[in-house]
């Protein structure tokens, strides 16, 4: 091979290369618009289901869920990934609701501690009350890992995504804010590429944004 040749045929593998990461870029950069236009919006009201679970990291999901099951949108709830020391009584009280009616209709998980935690926590839950359709609350910027995670464990359940959007998404982006979307977009594309099983367990918690000043 002549050294004309070879610098050639080199010139054209890294031109195919750079084609290659650009057009990765562009791929990444346009699915990333279309998951921050999602995660700002709370989309349309869900249909009424057999139960409702909720993604905790923010109190507006709690608050969303119950109020879900106020409304009847379904006869039961869960409210999976819930500190130990939380209770019905206190999660009640941040919707402003009697927990008493709620005692026979609402379950407080304390497993999970990651989405996929919260997917496997959810998936017992279904089986051991034979639900066939659910209610999803979680953040919109965390709702498509979730479900991801979800449909995963629970092929044959209906899911109906009920999206919060949290304060620091409702008064505009900031560089922390847009720092998390981009992770947690990342965090998506690996759920469904199938990588998600090999991140650390609590590497994968989704909590709401804070928006301090």
């Amino acid at each position: 091979m002549n050294p004309p040749t070879s610098r050639r045929r080199w010139s054209s593998v890294l031109l195919v290369g750079l084609a290659v990461v650009l057009a990765a870029g562009l791929g990444w950069g346009a699915g990333f618009l279309w998951f921050v236009q999602r995660a700002e919006s709370a989309g349309p009201a869900p249909p009424p289901a057999d139960g409702i679970v909720v993604l905790t990291g923010g109190a507006d999901r709690v608050q969303t869920g119950l109020r879900l099951l106020a409304e009847g949108r379904a006869r039961l709830l869960l409210v999976s990934g819930v500190a130990r020391s939380a209770d019905l009584a206190e999660l009640a009280g941040l919707a402003k609701l009697d927990p008493a009616p709620l005692q026979a209709r609402v379950t407080i998980g304390h497993a999970a501690v990651s989405t996929r935690g919260n997917a496997q926590e959810t998936a017992s839950w279904v089986r051991s009350h034979d639900l066939h359709s659910l209610i999803v609350v979680t953040a919109g910027y965390h709702m498509p890992r979730a479900l991801a995670e979800l449909s995963r464990v629970l092929p044959d359940v209906a899911l109906y995504p009920a999206a919060v959007v949290p304060a620091a998404l409702r008064g505009g982006s900031d560089v922390t804010v847009l720092r998390l979307l981009a992770g947690e977009y990342t965090k998506w594309l690996a759920v469904e590429l199938g990588l998600s099983r090999f991140a650390p367990e609590r590497a994968e918690r989704s909590v709401e944004p804070r928006r301090h000043g």
